[in-house]
């Protein structure tokens, strides 16, 4: 009896349960409603955005912006893959090297784990600047113009790293360590085979972080890279949406490209460029959605 008494003490009443289901419900549809919006965009007549402005329900349905984003075929397919390419390797490097820092930071152990959380704060705090950080990249270690050069510059990053040092002290425990090198394990034994697998949450957090900045980014193509059979998806679209812009800007005034510029999408052209650069990253929340909330509650929190 004074366990139903207690459970139903701390349970939510039947009036609280509704309310916070009708607050989350509008919450999602606030978040929804743009992306919505903008796939609805995307299928629009040009003509008819112009006319009566956005509505979340085509007015005309069209498909001309995405033909004439897609125009350049294997551009874009070519692109895809350098995006998911970088993507896929620099999100397994990068979570490798993070965590690998990261773990010797959390133990108690480790004589210089104040020298190299410093080192981690600072670089937080203080930056080289955009010309050493260019010269260090071109003419130091001189990946410029490779596929590294969208990989390295992300390898690391101190957030993460706090995060995945703080997750590590709050998960695994200092005895359980200690009783693998009592056992005989070293410490690449008991980081793979016991530290590891109970660091799911934490690796989903920075795996996701680290997925949505490799894939987001054009930047790094925009500073470093010269040829376009390396350019990803990102920074792709960035040029196609530049060239829309010039064209429906700066060059209306000529009459020869007046046909022209009356056929080309605006609006909806730069909808389906969104829409094609974010729709495959959808997929790696799916992946990592099962611990990417423990893993960063945790990170945060503790410590």
């Amino acid at each position: 009896m004074s366990k139903r008494k207690f459970r139903l003490a701390n349970e939510i009443s039947t009036g609280s349960n509704v309310v916070l289901n009708i607050i989350f419900v509008l919450i999602s549809i606030v978040c929804l409603f743009p992306i919505l919006l903008v796939i609805a965009i995307s299928f629009t007549e040009e003509k008819q955005i112009l006319l009566h402005g956005y509505n979340i329900i085509p007015r005309e349905f069209s498909i001309k912006a995405y033909d004439f984003v897609l125009s350049a075929g294997d551009a874009i397919m070519r692109s895809y893959g350098i995006s998911i390419l970088v993507t896929i390797l620099g999100t397994i490097l990068s979570m490798s090297v993070i965590t690998l820092y990261a773990y010797p930071l959390a133990r108690s152990s480790f004589r210089y784990k104040n020298f190299f959380s410093f080192f981690v704060f600072f670089t937080m705090i203080f930056g080289g600047g955009l010309v050493p950080w260019f010269m260090v990249y071109s003419q130091l270690v001189r990946i410029r113009d490779t596929i590294w050069i969208m990989i390295v510059p992300y390898l690391i990053n101190g957030f993460y790293v706090m995060i995945m040092r703080t997750f590590i002290k709050g998960s695994v425990p200092e005895a359980l360590m200690e009783s693998a090198k009592i056992d005989g394990a070293g410490e690449f034994r008991t980081f793979f085979s016991i530290v590891l697998p109970l660091l799911k949450p934490g690796l989903a957090t920075i795996g996701l972080l680290s997925c949505l900045g490799y894939w987001n980014d054009w930047y790094l193509p925009l500073v470093f890279v010269t040829k376009r059979e390396l350019f990803n998806i990102q920074y792709t679209m960035y040029q196609t949406l530049s060239s829309i812009q010039f064209l429906t800007s700066g060059s209306a005034n000529f009459a020869e490209l007046g046909k022209v510029l009356s056929d080309l999408p605006g609006e909806s052209a730069r909808m389906a460029i969104a829409v094609i650069s974010i729709g495959p990253i959808i997929f790696a929340y799916g992946f990592f959605q099962k611990y990417f909330i423990k893993g960063l509650t945790i990170g945060a929190v503790k410590g």
